[in-house]
């Protein structure tokens, strides 16, 4: 029996960012939940915390009776699911951090941030809400795409609320489960992902080497692959998400 899929996007997206990826899935066989976190999207409301994006998940996942299922994090949405875990960790088959943020308790994503990233975050937000700029999206996030391609995902962005980034996490509860063995977790690495520039700040094995006994899956690309190589995330979903 397959086991159902839970896809959580990262900031500047929405749960129809996953759809390419959710198709694939379906397609052999699995049952895949794509939801929005509290706070993104055409029409949310700004004033959300960390918190809220969090209970808008783990309700998701109670109101549909979901169990036995993979939870799969991206980039901001690794804080997310860490949350979720400390929420419901009997209903979760396994954890699946795709280029994602592992923090360190009491941190916040700008915690982890490179200096850079946290004052081009509070110089430019507006209402709350902060949007990734242009040249930040097609050199750092999307450069393993040609110019048209990255503009076209670069127009379905949207504000992402900037407690998100900001809001430091208790994570203690994450961390115990972590180191009693209790959550069985992947890490997912795109070898050529920049949006955490290499060396001190790369990805991995800085945010993997902190889930403990964890299998690692790498492939070729960047930050956000789903636009580019839809196809061969979705496999290297299916390998770190398998028993």
């Amino acid at each position: 029996m397959t086991a159902p899929y839970v896809l959580v996007h990262g900031a500047w997206h929405t749960g129809d960012h996953w759809e390419p990826i959710a198709d694939r899935l379906r397609r052999v066989g699995h049952t895949v939940h794509t939801p929005t976190v509290a706070g993104f999207g055409e029409g949310a409301d700004p004033d959300v915390t960390h918190a809220d994006g969090v209970d808008s998940i783990v309700r998701y996942v109670a109101d549909r009776g979901l169990h036995d299922f993979v939870l799969v994090g991206h980039s901001f949405g690794g804080t997310i699911i860490s949350k979720v875990a400390e929420a419901m960790p009997e209903r979760i088959r396994r954890l699946v951090f795709w280029n994602a943020f592992v923090l360190e308790n009491g941190n916040s994503i700008n915690d982890e941030s490179p200096a850079s990233y946290r004052e081009m975050v509070r110089g430019s937000a507006v209402d709350g809400r902060f949007s990734l700029p242009w040249p930040v999206w097609r050199e750092a996030f999307l450069n393993d795409a040609d110019e048209p391609t990255a503009r076209a995902a670069f127009e379905t962005l949207c504000p992402t609320p900037v407690s998100m980034l900001e809001d430091k996490l208790d994570l203690a509860k994450f961390h115990e489960l972590i180191a009693a063995g209790r959550l069985r977790c992947s890490y997912l690495n795109c070898t050529e992902d920049i949006a955490m520039p290499h060396g001190e700040y790369a990805w991995h094995p800085r945010f993997s080497s902190r889930l403990g006994l964890c299998r690692i899956v790498q492939m070729p690309g960047s930050h956000e692959v789903l636009f580019t190589q839809p196809d061969a995330l979705a496999a290297k979903i299916i390998e770190a998400g398998r028993d």
